[in-house]
């Protein structure tokens, strides 16, 4: 078994699987959750369970970070909480944090977005910023584009008659599977201290890629704002396929089918 261990802040919709994968791969994983009835499924996968929110300050963190690698899987953008982490994270064994954060740190643009475009003035980038300029420990921020998969079935998302906004704008989104396999590359790889795009290769328009996946899952049709602004913004994937010599399992989102998003939970 390696002797790398592996601290995963928010075992949910990404955390529990990634988590699952990386102790197929002989890694030994702590995971966290905020509801302590979820410390049983992750003990059934072989993790060692933690009941963590790092919104309440009376939660110790000594024992989850007693590992070599973080990865911060939270949707909270609680800046406070994670000064209080990082703080955490100075006085642990920790040497590497993966940070999941999101393209949407990107402003519109007319051209294609690499890493080196400036990012918004956002709690996430805040935060983002907060552990980049953080010299005790390394740190790889990670940008997913949407996030699709089991369970998240895009045809979904626009149910009830809601209207989709900016119908002509291009999609920006990845795959779970897609995500782990990254994921489990930079560790692989000690991919740290740099930011990292990641999303598909193509980017059809929100009208084209919707209104396929509504009428895939027998929805009703598509309804589409079409007087709203329709703003550019494509997300660059050329910097992760470089340095990860990665491929995407998914590249092509119009060629998705059903079995892509059939759930597979634990």
């Amino acid at each position: 078994m390696r002797d790398s261990n592996i601290s995963i802040l928010g075992c949910g919709w990404l955390g529990l699987p990634l988590a699952i994968s990386l102790i197929s791969d002989n890694f030994n994983l702590k995971g966290s959750t905020r509801s302590p009835k979820k410390n049983t499924v992750l003990a059934q996968h072989g993790i060692s369970p933690f009941c963590i929110d790092i919104s309440n300050k009376e939660h110790t963190l000594s024992d989850f970070l007693n590992s070599k690698t973080l990865i911060c899987a939270l949707p909270t953008k609680d800046i406070e909480a994670y000064k209080r982490l990082i703080s955490s994270v100075e006085k642990s064994t920790i040497e590497n944090v993966l940070f999941i954060s999101a393209t949407s740190v990107y402003a519109p643009h007319p051209n294609p977005i690499t890493e080196e475009f400036p990012t918004t003035n956002s709690d996430l980038a805040i935060i983002e910023q907060l552990f980049l300029k953080n010299q005790k420990f390394n740190t790889t921020i990670l940008r997913f584009g949407g996030l699709i998969g089991p369970d998240r079935n895009p045809g979904n998302f626009f149910k009830k008659g809601r209207m989709i906004k900016a119908p002509n704008s291009p999609v920006n989104l990845i795959h779970r599977d897609d995500c782990i396999r990254i994921i489990h590359q930079i560790i692989q790889q000690n991919c740290w201290n740099t930011v990292l795009n990641a999303c598909t290769d193509t980017h059809p328009s929100k009208r084209e890629f919707y209104g396929k996946m509504t009428s895939m899952t027998h929805q009703a049709p598509a309804q589409f704002e079409d007087d709203s602004e329709s703003p550019i913004k494509i997300i660059s994937n050329k910097k992760i396929k470089e340095k990860l010599h990665y491929s995407f399992k998914f590249k092509e989102l119009m060629h998705l089918s059903l079995s892509c998003f059939e759930s597979d939970t634990p």
